[in-house]
């Protein structure tokens, strides 16, 4: 049977309604809110009720575990505050790294703070194994790719002393300032005006970057590239004898140039040195490379050690893989820091041993203390004619029990009790 249609004619003063919508319109036409709350918890929870979100998480699985009405509400809470970290527009145009700029400007500082390095310092890049999906990922080499970081570290210790991360072009940045110049000073800035030594490689390394430190009583050792215009004309020659060293100086730097093989030469710009001099050996090394080749190993052997008890796991968000980087650093320096307070030479692998078992005390204490207050409130005996299943198992496998041990409250068999009624463990 067709539906049968009639033409309604609508006067422009009157508005055709339906009985429906005439009884649940209100006077004026306006939305009402039929909830009144005073606080935003309250609005969400008139919405999505914690009780049964709870009940239903317990229901669903076979494993008998207990949420907290609290801490169910503080996962939603991280949840929200995850979702707008992530996605705020605003907060990922002025900074990249804001997703987990707190935490790690705390690490930063407390590692400023908490120790005081030697007079040698090495600076240079860290490449932390990723893939993550960022903006400021970086690829070195085919096959190789991560999130970079700029790293000082004591040469001695391997202590990290002051970390940066790399996040691509700084729209900030004075035009003109060479970027390996600005890492350079701002790594250091905490630890100039001491007298210190820095050691860097050829990306770091200029005439300029040497003039700025020595001027903050801080003296730079390092390799130099050979295409820039701070480099005299007259080094740039390729055919050299073997083992020979030539020296260039001028206003607060020394410029050595030494030839290890044929067609091999090596460039390293001093502040440090007023004298070069030569090994009295075959090679007739010059002390501004011996130096050099005693300091350049700092953060490549501090990257080695962490990598050799990483926490590293896979995972596509990048805060979690900087997090994982982080905790690796943290655990090197507590460890350079328990041998400089202790006095004690204990390996590394012990050290982190006994770290996680100290991290995870508070936890299993408490545990264990919600377990026993949960034994205690149990009656002392099963319900009468019930028996429980021994809770010991020390020599049976599923015996009955009707008493429990008169300490740790566990169902107690007469196979796995002593004398008293207390079982073999609590003896």
């Amino acid at each position: 049977m067709k539906n049968r249609w009639e033409r309604v004619h609508i006067s422009p003063r009157h508005r055709h309604t339906t009985q429906m919508e005439s009884q649940q319109l209100r006077p004026g036409g306006q939305s009402q809110v039929v909830f009144r709350a005073s606080c935003v918890s309250s609005l969400w929870t008139c919405l999505v009720s914690f009780k049964t979100v709870q009940f239903n998480m317990q229901k669903k699985t076979d494993v008998d575990w207990f949420m907290g009405l609290s801490e169910l509400m503080a996962f939603i809470s991280i949840t929200i505050m995850r979702g707008i970290i992530r996605r705020h527009p605003q907060r990922a145009q002025t900074d990249k790294f804001a997703a987990i700029l707190n935490i790690w400007g705390l690490f930063v500082t407390n590692c400023i703070t908490s120790y005081i390095p030697g007079r040698h310092i090495t600076i240079d890049e860290q490449l932390f194994p990723s893939k993550t999906r960022c903006c400021f990922l970086q690829y070195s080499k085919p096959g190789t790719f991560g999130i970079r970081f700029w790293v000082a570290c004591d040469l001695k210790t391997k202590y990290v002393c002051n970390i940066l991360p790399y996040l691509g072009k700084d729209p900030t940045q004075p035009r003109g300032e060479r970027v390996s110049e600005s890492v350079v000073m701002r790594l250091m800035e905490p630890f100039l005006d001491k007298g210190r030594n820095v050691t860097t490689d050829n990306f770091f390394t200029s005439l300029s970057l040497a003039k700025q430190l020595l001027s903050r009583n801080t003296t730079i050792l390092g390799t130099v590239n050979k295409i820039p215009q701070e480099i005299p004309l007259s080094t740039r020659q390729m055919h050299r004898n073997e083992f020979t060293t030539q020296v260039f100086s001028t206003t607060g730097a020394t410029l050595t140039v030494y030839a290890p093989k044929w067609k091999k030469t090596v460039y390293v710009l001093s502040s440090m040195h007023s004298m070069i001099q030569t090994q009295d050996t075959a090679k007739k090394k010059p002390n501004t490379i011996t130096l050099y080749n005693t300091t350049k190993c700092g953060v490549a052997v501090m990257d080695q050690m962490v990598r050799e008890y990483t926490v590293r796991a896979g995972t596509w968000r990048w805060p979690v893989a900087v997090f994982y980087n982080m905790i690796d650093m943290a655990a090197l320096n507590a460890h350079v820091l328990y041998q400089l307070c202790t006095g004690r030479q204990e390996k590394r692998v012990d050290f982190l041993l006994e770290l996680a078992r100290e991290l995870a005390q508070t936890h299993v204490d408490m545990t264990k203390a919600q377990k026993e207050q949960l034994f205690r409130q149990q009656p002392s005996t099963p319900q009468l004619g019930k028996r429980a299943k021994c809770q010991a198992k020390i020599k049976c496998k599923d015996n009955h029990a009707t008493v429990r041990c008169v300490d740790c409250y566990r169902y107690t068999c007469g196979k796995c009790r002593k004398e008293q009624w207390q079982c073999q463990d609590c003896e």
